[in-house]
């Protein structure tokens, strides 16, 4: 069985990533930390505040689950999920290059990563 506090790991060419989820109160949210083994001081964490249209947990929704009002639920648990993430997160310049963290709202990598895939016009 698997310790919900201890780290995951992701390897993603060649680089292998920690990664942890947590769901915090009072103000309910959703945390994805991600950092590489290698350097441990230089943190990313992805946050998902509930809020209006925004679910991060609570019936019928499980732990590491996040959805939008309109939206596909992710599941934060699924290692092809966080993969999805984390190279989001490296699209858009959010990984950390020095120590310390960096706290992120993450509902507009969430947008991205669930909007629908454009799909090419049949051909005749």
């Amino acid at each position: 069985m698997r310790r919900d506090r201890a780290p995951r790991r992701l390897t993603v060419d060649g680089t292998v990533w920690l990664w942890l989820i947590r769901h915090v109160h009072p103000d309910c949210r959703t945390v994805l930390s991600l950092r590489r083994a290698e350097h441990r001081h230089a943190q990313l964490r992805l946050v998902f505040r509930d809020g209006p249209g925004r679910i991060v947990a609570g019936y019928p929704f499980g732990r590491g689950d996040v959805a939008s009002a309109e939206g596909d639920v992710l599941n934060l648990n699924e290692p092809g999920v966080v993969r999805r993430f984390l190279e989001e997160a490296a699209a858009r310049g959010l990984l950390p290059t020095a120590h310390g963290v960096r706290e992120e709202d993450a509902w507009p990598l969430y947008d991205a990563l669930a909007a629908p895939t454009p799909t090419a016009p049949a051909e005749d």
